[in-house]
């Protein structure tokens, strides 16, 4: 008998229904962009087990009998927008007793249960890095998060073990909002001399902890893994004499740099693009912040672009709100940014600039199934994000009225928005 009902079972199961990441979806009639490659006129995109199986134009994807068919049709299809510097989540780094805090950790302090992180799910952002803020000349380690609907923070780090594990970049940051009062520097030249330091301090330290002689150091730890190559820097930096010091000190120390905001990019693209360094650039849609900035345009994206230099935009959220991605590089596109190129800029450009190109960025095989279901072209002022997908799972839609509120507002969407909005970056 006990045989009989064990066979019973196994037919049950084997005749049941295939349900959430192990039953594939296809995605049938959308334009699909896989940044990787051309747009695909009435595509299919296939995913399973919270990959992308198969991407093509109809009739040419095979189409596996198990899976469920969503019928798209009229609809546009892009990769997760990758956000390459975001304040969401409360974020947190050092404190005011010193101007340098390289062992901080943000990932230590980032709350994935704020209504923030939902924004910016409903923005159609799948990646997002989160950095504390640059009143210092480093503020801290940064943190990679894939969106996904979690309680804890290991359940949307991209690392394995934040106890081993590099899980993020570090923070710097030059020009006006670290100078202040001693501790911090007063001047750009100060501002410089502290960090160059800093940088002599670890390359020290590496040298002990070749020979066994080093003591635990936190701190020197974690710029050791920066001039190791190991840990990316993320470098605030506005005029164009502050971008050349980071390029400067770049080539000094041998670290790998993202250059963040640039708002005086075009005035130095071709140095930019000479020392072979990213830029990750946020455009702004009216005047006002900060006198580093004034001499910001639309037109950074494209001078870097025509250079050859890569670049990305990000949402410095909330001074651009997450919800609102999507425009950043629709005003490039404006000031003559090519479409193709300011999409990659919200997606595998990023990517790549965090170092995670191999798993997110772009619709391709084998990569994470993160995607933006639009109702039209990307850089309309009329189009929506209907839903947005990570590893296969819809993480909002905005079907749901749930979910509805954080694309429209409402109450609460904006709770505990005001701090980094009041200057704490």
């Amino acid at each position: 008998m006990r045989t009989v009902l064990l066979c019973l079972l196994s037919l049950l199961l084997a005749a049941a229904p295939l349900q959430g990441q192990d039953q594939p979806i296809a995605f049938e009639g959308a334009t699909l962009h896989p940044v990787a490659g051309p747009p695909i006129a009435n595509g299919v995109l296939v995913v399973a087990d919270g990959t992308i199986v198969a991407i093509g134009a109809a009739g040419e994807v095979d189409i596996p009998a198990a899976a469920e068919r969503r019928d798209v049709s009229g609809k546009v299809i892009i990769p997760g927008l990758v956000d390459t510097h975001s304040h969401i989540g409360r974020q947190q780094g050092g404190d005011r007793s010193s101007p340098l805090h390289p062992e901080v950790r943000t990932l230590d302090a980032i709350d994935v249960r704020d209504n923030s992180m939902m924004r910016a799910r409903a923005g159609g952002i799948t990646s997002v890095h989160i950095m504390s803020g640059s009143g210092h000349l480093l503020s801290g380690q940064t943190t990679y998060l894939k969106l996904r609907h979690g309680d804890v923070i290991t359940d949307l780090l991209f690392c394995d073990d934040p106890t081993t594990d590099i899980c993020g970049g570090i923070k710097m940051a030059n020009g006006t909002n670290p100078i202040r009062q001693p501790p911090f520097p007063g001047t750009r030249a100060k501002s410089a001399a502290l960090q160059r330091a800093l940088f002599v301090e670890a390359e020290a330290y590496r040298e002990e902890m070749a020979n066994g002689t080093a003591s635990r150091d936190l701190a020197n730890e974690a710029m050791v893994e920066v001039l190791n190559g190991d840990r990316i820097v993320h470098f605030h930096t506005h005029t164009h004499e502050d971008i050349l010091t980071v390029l400067r000190m770049r080539e000094e120390f041998g670290f790998n740099v993202v250059l963040h905001h640039v708002s005086e990019a075009w005035k130095v693209a071709d140095e930019i693009a000479a020392a072979g360094v990213p830029s990750s650039i946020i455009l702004l849609d009216s005047p006002g912040g900060k006198l580093e900035a004034t001499n910001i345009r639309w037109e950074n994206g494209r001078a870097l672009a025509e250079r050859g230099a890569d670049v990305a935009f990000h949402t410095d959220d909330l001074v651009t709100d997450s919800r609102l991605f999507l425009r950043m590089a629709a005003f490039g596109v404006r000031a003559g940014m090519d479409e193709d190129a300011a999409l990659e800029a919200l997606t595998l450009a990023g990517a790549r600039m965090l170092g995670l190109d191999d798993q997110v960025g772009s619709l391709e095989p084998g990569k994470d199934a993160d995607f933006v279901v639009l109702s039209g072209p990307p850089f309309s002022v009329y189009s929506l994000i209907e839903e947005t997908w990570i590893e296969g799972q819809p993480v909002f839609d905005r079907s749901d009225p749930d979910d509805a509120k954080f694309a429209t507002g409402g109450m609460g969407t904006y709770e505990h928005a005001s701090g980094h909005v009041h200057g704490q970056d």
